[in-house]
């Protein structure tokens, strides 16, 4: 049996087709549409996918229970978009639309780093930051199904302008963005590069980096106290090189960080494939 899940990006919609154990049997990648064609994208790639009974989908932003995209900042368009009603009713199958960073939490929390974890926190360093959170064995959803806006945790009271309309988000200062405004245009591969050949701005912008994104985990660890924090996302295919400056500035934030076990830190196992793979491995579960 094969499950079949999209994962909605920024910049591309990445379908596969996986079975019971989260093995990638097919893959499909398309640019992403404006919100107003993306329903018409996602039925496509179904049939193109084919073979199965059910769909899980993954979208950016606050996803109601019954699959409305409420708001999502990083996609144009996208204001109370029927995506998981639409999709019901065109294809007749089961079909669930969950947040994308809470899929990629649980693909990596059922087959990656996460594995086998109660507690777990996942991150995703993209164009923005999201998230996922497990704590007792449960993926957690919240009352509106809106939990895991990680990167919309205020870390600088008036700070840098978001996408989302407020001041100081942790995306502004620890995203992929970020680090290219950190950096004055240069990606997160090329500032990485740079500062592994030695160029001393590169290891500054690289510095400051790594501080911002561990004031959101040891924030996140204060609250969630996970044995495991997983970072994922597009910023990670670089960031073996920045984890050991993020764990040193984590453990200097942490609270009480001496008399505490610290949550290991693992870099993402399943890379661009995580939402996709766990909005196919959600359908699993009956």
């Amino acid at each position: 049996m094969s499950f079949v899940g999209i994962d909605v990006g920024g910049t591309k919609c990445h379908g596969v087709r996986v079975d019971e154990h989260g093995a990638v049997l097919e893959e499909i990648r398309y640019p992403t549409p404006h919100a107003s064609e993306l329903v018409d994208l996602l039925e496509s790639m179904f049939h193109e996918l084919s073979g199965t009974q059910t769909l899980g989908v993954g979208v950016p932003g606050l996803i109601t229970p019954d699959g409305i995209v409420r708001a999502s900042p990083n996609m144009k368009g996208a204001h109370n978009i029927a995506v998981g009603p639409e999709l019901r009713s065109r294809l007749g199958i089961s079909v669930h639309v969950e947040n994308d960073a809470t899929m990629a939490a649980y693909g990596e929390w059922k087959a990656g780093a996460a594995s086998g974890a109660m507690n777990a926190v996942i991150v995703t360093l993209g164009t923005g930051i999201g998230g996922g959170i497990v704590m007792g064995g449960q993926l957690q959803r919240g009352a509106n199904g809106f939990a895991g806006e990680i990167g919309h945790m205020v870390v600088q009271h008036n700070g840098e302008l978001c996408v989302c309309g407020r001041r100081g988000c942790w995306e502004r200062y620890a995203s992929g963005s970020a680090l290219r405004m950190l950096s004055g245009g240069m990606s997160g591969e090329e500032v990485f590069a740079a500062a592994e050949s030695g160029d001393e701005v590169a290891r500054s912008v690289v510095a400051t980096f790594a501080d911002w994104v561990a004031v959101g985990l040891a924030s996140l660890t204060n609250i969630c106290d996970p044995e495991v924090i997983v970072i994922g996302g597009g910023v990670v295919q670089s960031f073996e090189f920045v984890l050991e400056s993020v764990s040193k500035s984590f453990s200097a934030a942490l609270y009480s960080s001496e008399s505490r076990p610290h949550p290991a830190l693992h870099i993402a196992a399943l890379g661009e494939r995580a939402g996709a793979i766990g909005c196919a491995l959600f359908m699993t579960q009956g």
